[in-house]
């Protein structure tokens, strides 16, 4: 059914309408924005498929528990 979509001819067309809509001006700016919308949500994408990394068992004979806290004496004048 979507065989025939991609065709060079449909898409100089394509190619042709934009340029009508929009001008040769506007064109590159659209083609930047895209391409930084899609790099992001490539970023974005990536940083959800990939798993934190789990802390080495270095760090975690390093890392110290925080002292415990401590009341402070509040004087009211």
């Amino acid at each position: 059914m979507f065989t025939d979509l991609f065709q060079p001819t449909h898409l100089l067309v394509i190619g042709i309408v934009l340029l009508v809509l929009f001008g040769a001006k506007r064109l590159p700016e659209l083609g930047k924005g895209l391409g930084e919308g899609l790099k992001g949500f490539k970023e974005g994408i990536k940083g959800v498929t990939d798993p934190t990394p789990a802390p080495s068992a270095t760090q975690q004979s390093t890392t110290t528990a925080p002292p415990p806290a401590t009341p402070t004496d509040t004087k009211q004048s």
